[in-house]
């Protein structure tokens, strides 16, 4: 199933080292209060969560908009094709790496300071 998503790594307590070599001190910063955000990654994104708490939630690369908007089901269990709830959480002190073509809801718990730079691949 997580190989339909596109991949998020997350690197918890990173080492002074690897703070250090990364320098996200000098990297533009961005926050948000608590809250859902959609998401779409133009360019892989990596960065340091500075402070808060996040869930994110990837959308499927093989999902269409045909099944994104149907009104409420009562249907009482879902089957297997149903959309399942899966995500990424990390928080304070994470260093994210958010891959190019992610669609995505942010699910912010906590509200979010952070640090991040823009990672532009030669191809």
């Amino acid at each position: 199933m997580a190989d339909k998503y596109p991949k998020i790594i997350v690197e918890k307590n990173p080492s002074q080292a690897r703070l250090d070599e990364l320098d996200f001190k000098s990297w533009p910063k961005w926050g948000c209060s608590p809250g859902k955000y959609h998401l779409k990654y133009e360019a892989e994104e990596i960065c340091y969560i500075v402070k808060g708490r996040v869930k994110v939630y990837p959308k499927s690369s093989s999902s269409s908009s045909s099944s994104s908007s149907s009104s409420s089901s009562s249907s009482p269990s879902p089957s297997l094709d149903a959309e399942v709830e899966w995500c990424v959480e990390f928080g304070a002190g994470d260093i994210v790496t958010l891959p190019k073509g992610l669609s995505c809801t942010w699910d912010v718990s906590l509200s979010v300071d952070k640090h991040y730079m823009f990672l532009h691949h030669s191809s």
